[in-house]
Parts: C-alpha cells; sequence; structure tokens
C-alpha cells in the first residue's frame, strides 16, 4: 500500500534529519553525556542536572538507530546525504554509555543514581526501580549494538538489584536511599495520590527485560517476563473497565479512578512485543485479548480521529496532547492493525496521528525537536522545555524505527 511506504518514508526522514542530528547535537564532549536541559525558547543550559533515565533513554536511541543501521533499515547513504555516518551512531551510543558506566552507576553500593550534576558527579542520589530498569533497557540493547560483553554484565548485575532489593512478595517497590532503604515514592506519583506500587514501573521493567531476554533468552529473565504479564493480567488490567489502573498500595489494590490513555496504548503493543519475544502460547493467549481490548477501547474513548487525549482522572479529562502519548499511539494503532488486517479503522487512525504529529507536534524552529506539549487545537504550551530529564528520543526515536521496521 503506498500509504504504507510513505508513512516509512516519512518516519526515516524525521529520524534521519531530525531527531538524530539534534541529540546529535546535545553531546557533551567535556563532562560526558549528554546536556540535560534546553528551555521552550532553545536557550541551552550546559549546567544543568543530567538525569540517569534520560543518559540511559539516549543511550538505547542511538544504539537502536544503529541497529537498524546494521540490519540495513537505513542505508549509508541515507546517513550520509543526513549529514552523518552510520558508524556513528555506534559512537554515539558508546559515548552514552560510557557515562552510564562511569558517572550513573552507583560505585559502592551498587544501582543508577536518579540524577548527576552536569560535571558528572552524584546529585539525587534516590535509586528508583523504574530507573534501573531503563538503565537495563539501554545496556542491552548497547551490548547488541557493541557487542561490549562488560555492558551486559552491568545489565545483569540491574537485573539482580531489581529482583533481591527492588521485590517484594507482592511485586516491585518503587524508591529508596542509595543504599537501597524504601522510601516515598514522589517521583512516580502523580495526581495527589503517593503510591507503594506503580502500573508505570511495571510496564517498564517488563520492557526492560523484554530486551535483555531478546538479547540473551536467559531462563531466569524470561521466568520474570512470565510473571510479570500475570500480574499486569491478574492485577493492574481492569476487565471491567477495560483499562490499566495506574496507582496502587502495597497490595495491588488501586488507590485512584485514573485512564492514562497513553500508557494503555504503549502497554498494548508493548506486551505484544514482550509475547512475541518471549514466544509462549500460552501467555500469547493469556494477553493477547488484553492487549487488543486496551487499543479497542482507547480508540473509542480517548481519539478523536486525530490524535490522543492525555488522560482521565476521577471523570475529568485532561485533553492536553502530550509528545510521548502521540508517539505511542502511531505505535499503538499500527501493531493492531498489523495484528488484524480487516480493521482498517486503526490504519487510519495511525496516519491521521502521524499528521497531527507533522503539522503539530514537530517543532519546526531550527536548532529544536517535538514540543513537551500542545492544545488539542496543536497551539503549543509555551513553558515546557524541549530537554529536560524526562524529554527524550525515546519515545518519538522509537516510534520512527518501528514504522520503519515494520513497514
Amino acid at each position: 500500500m503506498s500509504e504504507l511506504k510513505e508513512l516509512a518514508a516519512e518516519a526515516k526522514h524525521e529520524l534521519l534529519t531530525h531527531i538524530i542530528p539534534f541529540w546529535r547535537g546535545m553531546r557533551d564532549d567535556k563532562f560526558g553525556g549528554y546536556y540535560g536541559y534546553l528551555s521552550y525558547d532553545l536557550a541551552l543550559d550546559e549546567k544543568a542536572e543530567k538525569g540517569c533515565i534520560l543518559n540511559s533513554r539516549i543511550t538505547w536511541f542511538f544504539a537502536n538507530a544503529y541497529l537498524l543501521y546494521k540490519d540495513g533499515g537505513i542505508s549509508e547513504e541515507e546517513c550520509e546525504a543526513a549529514g552523518f555516518r552510520g558508524e556513528d551512531l555506534l559512537t554515539e551510543a558508546k559515548h552514552g554509555y560510557e557515562f552510564l558506566r562511569d558517572h550513573c552507576i552507583d560505585k559502592e553500593y551498587g544501582g543508577i543514581f536518579w540524577s548527576l550534576n552536569y560535571d558528572g558527579t552524584p546529585l539525587d542520589t534516590t535509586k528508583h526501580t523504574y530507573n534501573q530498569a531503563f538503565c537495563i533497557y539501554a545496556l542491552s540493547s548497547y551490548y547488541d549494538a557493541a557487542g561490549d560483553k562488560e555492558a551486559l554484565e552491568l545489565a545483569f548485575s540491574l537485573f539482580d538489584i531489581i529482583e533481591k532489593r527492588c521485590t517484594d512478595e507482592v511485586g516491585y517497590l518503587e524508591a529508596f536511599t542509595r543504599n537501597f532503604k524504601p522510601e516515598s515514592n514522589e517521583k512516580l506519583s502523580e495526581n495527589g495520590v503517593l503510591a507503594d506500587k506503580t502500573m508505570n514501573t511495571l510496564l517498564h521493567v517488563f520492557e526492560a527485560y523484554t530486551e535483555l531476554y531478546r538479547v540473551t533468552k536467559n531462563e531466569k529473565v524470561g521466568k520474570r517476563l512470565m510473571w510479570i504479564m500475570d500480574t499486569f493480567a491478574d492485577k493492574v488490567y481492569n476487565p471491567k473497565l477495560k483499562r490499566q489502573e495506574v496507582f496502587f498500595d502495597k497490595n495491588y489494590n488501586t488507590i485512584i479512578d485514573l485512564y492514562s490513555y497513553g500508557h494503555d496504548i504503549e502497554t498494548a503493543w508493548l506486551m505484544d512485543r514482550g509475547v512475541e519475544v518471549l514466544g509462549d502460547d500460552h501467555y500469547k493467549e493469556k494477553m493477547s485479548p488484553i492487549t487488543e481490548t486496551l487499543a479497542e477501547n482507547v480508540y473509542e474513548v480517548a481519539f478523536d480521529g486525530h490524535s490522543l487525549a492525555n488522560e482521565c482522572c476521577k471523570g475529568e479529562v485532561n485533553d492536553h496532547r502530550i509528545w510521548w502519548v502521540q508517539a505511542e499511539t502511531v505505535i499503538g494503532f499500527l501493531n493492531e492493525y498489523q495484528k488484524h488486517p480487516q480493521k482498517t479503522k486503526f490504519l487510519e487512525a495511525s496516519e491521521a496521528e502521524w499528521e497531527f504529529i507533522k503539522e503539530h507536534v514537530i517543532d519546526k524552529r531550527t536548532g529544536s525537536e517535538w514540543f513537551w506539549e500542545v492544545y488539542p487545537d496543536g497551539s503549543p504550551i509555551a513553558d515546557r522545555p524541549i530537554v529536560e530529564p524526562w524529554k527524550c528520543p525515546y519515545h518519538n526515536g522509537r516510534m520512527c524505527m518501528e514504522v520503519i521496521r515494520r513497514l
């Protein structure tokens, strides 16, 4: 279909000529890693906090861009036309990896810090399970890209930390002090609640373990993937409301009426990916009806024909369009169409979402990338930065790479 080829070509153009060059330009050659803050007005703060999640995600991004290049998804000619060589992508991933290894990982207590000062010294020494997971995600992909066994060893050391120090008999805990004493979970709690456990952390541990399993086929990791899928199906997914719950007490009892549209469409395809990587028929049968229902319900409830609203808290919809929610919508709807080609509404929705992104979310200003947040009419919300500890190339870069690989 010509529309699919056009979508893939446009995603490739955005990746090569916009997202990759922008993030290469955020590289800090003096202190390592990548600069941590670019304001809405495009003022770079070279002395801003460097989020370890941000640096993990950038490392993951460049490792996967290199893997795409190595697999033939993007050619040397296309890279050179965009102003870099294919091997430069691995160089960027290595730069990110060395910063993670040398500065973000705590040599004394193990695990990865929450954030560093601009010069690579520890700033926020909180150890968060979510953060450990994103570092595993980056290290696993970097190992695949570079063949660096040290990266894989680090990934397994973080896997052991999560399983031994960040887990109780019910599931994954959230926040800890530097030496892994439990502390309150402000960092991943929102909407006026303080959560003992979150859907978000469980999802991204699953995502990280999926990548670690993909590159190793380690049986222990595979068993944890199964356990997480059981937990999602039995405790996080709400079959009556056809959505995931978001924030929980220590026993996975939901503590707020919150429907996170972006997380549901992201979960729909990430769970399918995990099932595919695991290759277990039982879990395919168990999870596929859930992921299908998540995608269907998000489409019916939150998609207006052009773009996806953010969330609904206690019946009140936040209709702002967030950059990462829009990116995950493209993949989630495309994934659902590929599973069920007769459901052309999902292909049309994916394409319409991409049109909205092109028109309104991609920042056309020279030296910028994507807006963080726009109103439903597409006008940008001007107090949100272009780069900060959460704003990264993981969602939009991954969207482009997923579209290229799938189409």
